[in-house]
């Protein structure tokens, strides 16, 4: 699907037509949901963190510390792309299963258009562009979650949260995060498209199709967070 794909696009204006959509389609529709969980993402950080740091030995600021770690490696590119994955893996899957079953990808190749260059690379481009703009603010949004409600439930003083979220930055996590998210957005616009665009039969045929692609999305995000986390840290 992916070799058939690479060919010289017909109409570049439609072409970049449809890639504007795609990114206002992943980036834009997705965002309330993951201004959502984020916020709630770092608020249950905080506050769970916060619960388990009974020693007086700890600093307070630790908390700020597992909490911006832990929403830049881990929370914001992996748990977010699994949310995307059902968000927008399930729409790429259903629509292009919908196009395929009532033949409009039948006429799009009669008329001599490369239906895997107009239907699946803008969905591929778009996703590269919008789910690591998507992760970067995942990443803000649970870390200032994780301040209000820290200053909010008495958990953790605002001061000593800014003073651990400070505190010795490391680059590279914010790297390995960006890498993770442009592997995660390849494999959630690819898989969906794949089951999509092969899909045979009807409207039950497509559902199964879309719940398939989320299934495997999920499962080949793990494990390339897996091996990302094993190579990079």
């Amino acid at each position: 699907m992916l070799k058939g794909m690479f060919t010289k696009t017909d109409n570049k204006r439609m072409f970049w037509k449809e890639y504007i959509k795609q990114c206002y389609d992943i980036g834009v529709g997705s965002l309330p949901i993951v201004v959502i969980i984020s916020f709630f993402l770092g608020a249950v950080m905080t506050v769970q963190t916060a619960a388990q740091l009974v020693s007086p030995l700890v600093p307070l600021s630790t908390i700020g510390i597992i909490v911006r770690d832990g929403m830049i490696l881990e929370f914001a590119p992996t748990f977010l792309s699994i949310v995307l994955a059902g968000v927008v893996g399930s729409k790429i899957a259903s629509e292009l299963g919908n196009m395929r079953t009532t033949e409009q990808i039948d006429a799009l190749e009669i008329i001599g258009i490369n239906s895997k260059n107009y239907l699946i690379l803008p969905k591929i481009l778009g996703a590269f562009t919008m789910v690591p703009l998507l992760v970067g603010i995942c990443a803000v949004i649970g870390i200032w979650g994780g301040y209000l409600v820290g200053g909010w439930s008495g958990a953790i003083p605002n001061e000593v949260y800014l003073n651990g979220i400070r505190k010795g930055v490391n680059t590279d996590y914010i790297n390995i995060a960006f890498y993770k998210s442009f592997i995660f957005a390849f494999i959630i616009s690819t898989v969906p498209a794949y089951f999509g665009y092969y899909v045979k039969g009807g409207a039950l045929e497509i559902g199964k199709a879309g719940t398939r692609s989320v299934v495997v999305s999920c499962i080949l995000i793990l494990i390339a967070d897996y091996i990302v986390a094993t190579i990079a840290l």
